[in-house]
């Protein structure tokens, strides 16, 4: 009889246990989405106040094909893993493909490598034509960044080569400067979920390897007729993107310092009243990063990278180096150190000859997007430009205008602090005010959590909407 009621007992505490337990989780998970839908909320307000008053006029060049994305799982993953990944600057086998690619797939970041084997480029391309979950679709920097600009209302010349299909397609507030070609460029974007497997490897995050074997935008073939048509379009904002084609590309040094020469040549050229955007992208050659920082960042208004992109070109102009890899989640005071150094290094730029000094700065992470000012510039909204840039991010990842956020997640900490230095503040998350803006010295800093997306339809072309989307309120 006593033992019955033991068990009874025993039955009957494990079950308040199991109830309690339960309760609490779902007390934690109604606070979550609460959290989520407040921040979303609130976000959703600080987009929505400010509106463009105007049309703007932007000018965009360079980088277009044709984008093939298909998940690596059946192109790369239901491929042995090698037992060793390796960094190759270009990709001549297969066995080079498959140790690049676990390189990056293990660190979680996203790299464009040109494929020098035409043959086997074209081997994997049929592959992938005959799979029915390939997305065939406009590509390159030029016109996604275009595509974007369009869609939240600007005037848009497009600086690319495009073949007549690709061309159809632009919509009718868009400019296209041309050529037209017969046949466009196609990249293959092996996209991989945040988690997955393969071998002894694993993905950090969501992200995207791009493969090409590109012999159009590496010699920008558009430079000339876009060139030609900016005196007529008198931009307000002229962004420049697609020189990572070059890279590793093997177009003879004085080619491509010439072709460079020509790009900072247009540059020179603009008044003051049009402001210049330079998007950075995987760079991995040294003399390319050098000659970009000679030539082309000097003529920048304002530059936008990823958390991958800002060190690399941290450590090229602090140190010499390349880096090809860092952290995925970065911490944001480190991401806002390097920024700080970047943008004042880049600051001491002497204004002759066409050059200009950096005034804006502004960096996608996955968990947050962080923009930098200099006070009293003509870059504005920089609050509504955050928070624009953080949720564009999710629309893109999630392939949807409507941002649903049973399908998000925060990833930013709950607190962070704006430097590794002695005058750090400790900035806590707010899910009524989720941007954070503050002044130091001569610049406005603001802050937008991401909500990232947790069913995520793609990554490719991420950087360019969401730099694009960050511009636009800015203007």
């Amino acid at each position: 009889m006593a033992a019955n009621a033991t068990k009874l007992f025993v039955c009957s505490l494990s079950l308040l246990f199991i109830l309690i337990a339960y309760y609490y989780r779902k007390y934690n998970d109604d606070l979550l989405r609460e959290r989520l839908q407040s921040t979303l909320n609130n976000l959703l307000k600080a987009e929505n106040s400010v509106k463009l008053t105007y049309k703007p006029k932007v000018g965009l060049g360079f980088g277009s094909c044709q984008d093939v994305v298909i998940q690596s799982s059946e192109i790369i993953l239901n491929e042995e893993a090698p037992e060793l990944s390796e960094h190759f600057d270009s990709i001549q086998n297969k066995e080079e493909l498959l140790k690049v690619f676990a390189y990056f797939f293990k660190h979680g970041a996203a790299a464009e490598r040109y494929i020098s084997n035409e043959t086997l480029f074209n081997e994997i391309l049929e592959s992938v034509k005959n799979s029915e979950n390939s997305k065939w679709t406009v590509g390159g920097n030029a016109p996604i960044m275009a595509l974007r600009f369009a869609k939240e209302g600007c005037d848009v010349l497009l600086g690319a080569q495009l073949s007549l299909e690709l061309k159809k397609i632009l919509p009718s507030n868009m400019i296209f400067s041309g050529p037209l070609i017969e046949k466009d460029d196609i990249h293959l974007l092996l996209e991989y979920s945040s988690g997955e497997h393969w071998g002894t490897y694993t993905a950090p995050r969501a992200n995207r390897f791009i493969v090409h074997n590109d012999h159009q935008n590496p010699t920008l073939i558009s430079l000339e007729s876009f060139d030609s048509e900016l005196d007529k379009f008198k931009p307000n904002l002229l962004v420049v993107g697609g020189l990572q084609m070059m890279d590793n590309f093997p177009l003879p040094l004085d080619v491509r310092k010439s072709r460079l020469q020509k790009v900072q040549d247009m540059l020179a050229r603009q008044p003051k009243t049009t402001r210049i955007h330079f998007e950075m992208a995987s760079f991995t050659d040294k003399t390319l990063m050098s000659d970009l920082i000679e030539s082309i960042i000097p003529m920048s208004d304002s530059l936008g990278m990823n958390e991958q992109e800002l060190p690399n070109l941290y450590h090229m102009i602090m140190y010499k180096n390349i880096t090809l890899v860092s952290e995925s989640y970065p911490r944001v005071a480190i991401i806002l150190d390097q920024m700080r150094d970047v943008f004042r290094l880049l600051q001491d730029t002497e204004e002759v000859n066409g050059r200009r000094k950096l005034t804006r700065l502004h960096v996608h992470t996955l968990a947050f997007q962080a923009i930098m000012t200099k006070k009293k510039s003509s870059w504005k909204n920089s609050m509504s430009a955050a928070a624009k840039a953080a949720l564009t991010a999710h629309r893109h990842t999630c392939g949807s205008d409507e941002i649903d956020a049973d399908k998000a997640k925060l990833i930013m900490d709950d607190s962070f602090t704006t430097s590794r230095g002695k005058n750090a503040k400790k900035i806590i998350f707010e899910a009524k005010k989720p941007v954070a803006c503050w002044e130091e010295d001569d610049i406005e800093i603001c802050v937008a959590p991401v909500l990232v997306c947790t069913e995520v339809l793609q990554t490719g072309g991420g950087g360019d909407n969401v730099s694009s989307a960050g511009l636009v309120l800015q203007i």
